[in-house]
């Protein structure tokens, strides 16, 4: 009455083929995937030397100091953060040719000290203003030399103009600055 039905052979799937699959996927989430690097203030230190360093005259140092109420002071009087740039370009270059400034920009030092308390936001502000001082220096050169913007010139004469006006940018250890100094 009841018909048996023959039964049929079960498909199996391919596991090494599968597999195979698998790792290409992997292979290629890993090659399109952007994996995220922290980024920080990048800095050339100089190399090291057993001997300690020579004094450096003080009038080839910009005091350039933050408290810990983020209040920005440059040669120990109080100052904005807006007028930062402007000062240290007169004092890199010393266009007056005063004998309390540098003598020439390869002597210029800016001396950059922040209490522990200071914030980094207000940190990166002033340091981002002595940066850009440096990089309008360096484009007012290239364009009194070559007529041309300072991030249009060939790196052989970007180089020229950063051994005339090199960026030294000096980092004291932090300290507990008091409020008004």
């Amino acid at each position: 009455m009841f018909k048996k039905h023959d039964r049929r052979p079960e498909n199996r799937i391919n596991a090494g083929s599968m597999a195979d699959i698998a790792f290409l996927l992997l292979i290629f989430f890993l090659v399109t995937t952007t994996i995220l690097v922290d980024t920080g203030i990048q800095v050339g230190l100089p190399p090291w030397a057993e001997a300690p360093p020579r004094p450096i005259p003080d009038r080839n140092v910009l005091q350039v100091r933050i408290n810990a109420q983020n209040e920005l002071f440059v040669e120990k009087g109080r100052a904005e953060p807006g007028q930062l740039r402007a000062r240290a370009k007169t004092f890199i270059m010393n266009p007056g040719a005063l004998s309390s400034r540098p003598s020439s920009p390869k002597r210029a030092v800016i001396s950059l000290q922040h209490d522990r308390g200071t914030s980094y936001r207000a940190y990166l502000e002033v340091y981002n203003e002595l940066i850009a001082a440096y990089q309008e220096l360096w484009d007012e050169e290239a364009r009194r030399r070559y007529q041309l913007p300072y991030k249009g010139l060939a790196a052989s004469r970007q180089k020229l103009i950063r051994a005339d006006i090199p960026l030294v940018i000096s980092e004291a250890e932090p300290v507990e600055l008091m409020a008004g100094n």
